[in-house]
């Protein structure tokens, strides 16, 4: 069975969250990484949550990413399962200062 490889990208983020995914999951997705990198000169902090319904569910909230860093939130082989509908949301502290790469697979199951 075939896979759907994504990878979604998101450019000078600052403090409006943004949805890293552009737009809900329509299927069981699952996050094979989530790695946001800091653009600035000084150390910045960042969120990263997983939006159902109305709900926010924090992957990882108020982390400290040093000036040219970056913050690797899967590793080690783990993933996570989203639901159809389930919005991913990253959000900095400061203006126009963190990119976001996610990789997934689309469409495990429907």
């Amino acid at each position: 069975m075939a896979q759907n490889f994504r990878n979604y990208l998101t450019r000078e983020t600052g403090a409006t969250p943004v949805d890293a995914l552009g737009g809900a999951a329509n299927s069981f997705d699952t996050l094979i990484s989530v790695r946001m990198a800091n653009t600035t000169t000084s150390t910045i902090t960042v969120d990263c949550y997983i939006k159902r319904s109305t709900l926010d569910y924090y992957l990882i909230k108020n982390a400290p990413i040093v000036s040219g860093g970056s913050l690797e939130l899967i590793d080690g082989g783990s993933k996570i399962v989203l639901a159809s509908g389930d919005q991913l949301y990253v959000v900095s502290d400061t203006a126009t200062s963190l990119d976001t790469a996610i990789g997934a697979v689309d469409d495990i199951s429907t």
